[in-house]
């Protein structure tokens, strides 16, 4: 839990990485008028590249895939579901199979998602017709409980159960630009969505500032004493929110995730190599106006100050929400694909 860097190095650690004024950008938004889907939902991605990565991507995709794309699209939308659920859908064919109706796999799985006849996904014929793959990903999806408040890549997770988690979040960039092209939705936007933590982040603020002067121990939650992540636990539990206690698992089930462009007072801020989600270190809570509390390591105390980013600070914050804090588990695959 370390502070990477001072005053000087928040200008330059961003400079060199963004250009100059990037950290004022990520935390107002760069871009004049409503945002697209694409820009909004790419945004959330731990690469800071957004919608020209997405873009990239997108221009090599094989013919097959981007009909698969459309197909993906175009049930989603004859069953009503909103594009978060094809990006999902996207995010998981693109990495299962590079959005492919593949005939082999590990074991004996098969087509867009990769699904095992001998796991209950239905039999061979089934789990290569195109058409029947992706109305069961879409019956499984609907099954996790709160998928609509999950980062795309982790619901995508929740129905593939991968060995590999974190591997769905690549791919981002491309479902989201997909759903913003092919999908015709550049009025629909991730952020204007966004719930807004109200009065509790102003409950838990309130703690979590209280406790300037703590000293910093590793693992304490309280009353006395904290490490980054017992810090903003409870403080959130102060305000009548239950959290996680370790960063990585807040990142992943603290809450909604939300671009940094969007944080509010109160929203956590996390810090990991390479702004990778699965490397994250440290996490504090933003206050607003640039300034974070966080608990910052051994041998120094609760404090106030401002935004750092070092090189690891994540383009992406978490929201506690009452009602949206993401259960750790999900619906239990069928014998798991992996």
């Amino acid at each position: 839990m370390r502070k990477l860097v001072v005053a000087f190095v928040v200008l330059a650690g961003f400079a060199g990485l963004f250009g100059v004024g990037a950290l004022t950008a990520l935390l107002v938004g760069g871009g004049a008028g409503r945002p697209s889907w694409s820009d909004c939902a790419t945004d959330l991605g731990p690469w800071g590249d957004g919608a020209q990565r997405g873009e990239s991507d997108a221009s090599q995709l094989t013919p097959e895939s981007v009909g698969i794309a459309k197909r993906i699209i175009e049930i989603g939308k004859q069953r009503n579901l909103p594009p978060r659920a094809w990006q999902i859908a996207i995010q998981a064919g693109k990495t299962e199979s590079n959005l492919a109706n593949l005939f082999r796999g590990d074991r004996d799985s098969l087509g867009i998602f990769q699904m095992r006849p001998s796991m209950g996904w239905g039999t061979v014929q089934q789990v290569t017709d195109v058409d029947y793959q992706i109305n069961k990903f879409y019956d499984r999806l609907l099954q996790v409980s709160g998928w609509e408040d999950m980062r795309p890549g982790s619901a995508a997770q929740q129905v593939e159960r991968s060995a590999f988690p974190m591997r769905y979040h690549q791919w981002e960039p491309l479902a989201a630009h997909l759903v913003s092209v092919q999908g015709d939705v550049p009025g629909i936007t991730a952020c204007d969505d966004l719930p807004s933590s109200g009065a509790l982040a102003d409950q838990a603020i309130k703690y979590a500032t209280s406790k300037q002067g703590a000293p910093y121990i590793w693992g304490a939650a309280g009353p006395d004493a904290f490490d980054c992540s017992g810090l903003v636990q409870q403080a959130w539990r102060a305000a009548g929110v239950e959290i996680p206690k370790y960063s990585q698992t807040q990142y992943q089930q603290g809450g909604v995730h939300v671009p940094l462009s969007q944080a509010q007072p109160g929203d956590l801020v996390f810090w990991g190599a390479n702004r990778d989600p699965g490397s994250i270190h440290h996490v504090a809570m933003y206050l607003g106006d640039n300034q974070i509390v966080q608990a910052p390591q051994p041998g120094e105390s609760v404090e106030i100050t401002k935004l750092w980013d070092g090189g690891e600070l994540l383009p992406t914050a978490v929201r506690p929400v009452p009602d949206k804090v993401q259960a750790a588990g999900g619906v239990p695959a069928v014998g798991g694909q992996r």
